[in-house]
């Protein structure tokens, strides 16, 4: 690979990582507006089956999350294996995890809609058993997002925004914000877990304002800038070695 196409290779791969990053936000807070009382008001004790319009339209979003999700595993992982091969598997297997588990999430979710048509096709005989049947559904789904979009996000977010800080791939200021970050969405899942707050609340998205933040900086960042090319320099070595090459070769020419 010569130093153009290497060049060319990283301003995509960053360009690429910042619109998952901005996809994977923008579709994770549609999808909670969608799914509105459905899924998230504690009195809501069955589904409602005229909802299943806005139900599928979050599933759909949710569904771009995972594929962001693994946009950007797929991006950041040359990058973090050529840091440190045992810590790049670490981020690439957790990302991924992550998105198997809002997958198991979102399967909850369609069941629960059907149980609900089912219900509204029937004589409400079993109605009992219907609500008993959806809220274990939304329970399930409740955990998956603690685990998933909480837990697991902020172990992958520490770990990419370390291997940021310590390489200068991105200024070392916006790395250290989203370590912050990291650990703050870290300890939100913590307390979620522990029953001491709800994720669906104020105090949790006072937790998780920082990473949104911190992950749209970054998409701007990316796409805007790309990596720094010191950060490059000091994971691809021989690369700065193949563009000094290339100038004298120029120089030399000319």
């Amino acid at each position: 690979m010569n130093s153009h196409s290497s060049i060319g290779s990283h301003r995509a791969n960053a360009i690429a990582a910042g619109v998952c990053y901005i996809v994977a936000t923008v579709a994770a807070i549609t999808a909670v507006v969608f799914y509105g009382p459905s899924l998230f008001e504690q009195g809501q004790s069955l589904p409602n089956a005229d909802r299943a319009p806005h139900i599928i339209t979050g599933v759909f979003c949710d569904l771009l999350v995972v594929c962001s999700a693994a946009g950007t595993a797929i991006m950041l992982f040359p990058y973090i294996r050529r840091y440190n091969e045992s810590l790049g598997l670490v981020y690439l297997c957790f990302r991924w995890f992550e998105a198997l588990i809002i997958l198991v999430g979102l399967t909850a979710v369609l069941t629960m809609l059907s149980l609900s048509q089912e219900l509204a096709a029937s004589d409400a005989s079993g109605i009992k058993d219907f609500s008993e049947s959806y809220s274990t559904l939304k329970a399930i789904h409740a955990w998956t997002m603690i685990l998933g979009p909480n837990f697991l996000l902020g172990i992958n977010t520490f770990t990419y925004s370390l291997v940021f800080y310590r390489t200068g791939l991105v200024p070392r200021q916006l790395a250290i914000f989203g370590i912050t970050g990291a650990t703050l969405i870290f300890i939100a899942a913590l307390l979620e877990l522990y029953g001491v707050i709800e994720q669906v609340s104020v105090a949790g998205a006072m937790f998780a304002f920082p990473i949104f933040l911190y992950e749209m900086i970054l998409a701007a960042r990316l796409i805007a800038k790309g990596f720094n090319n010191s950060g490059l320099q000091m994971l691809f070595p021989s690369e700065s070695t193949d563009k000094k090459q290339h100038y004298f070769r120029q120089v030399l020419h000319n």
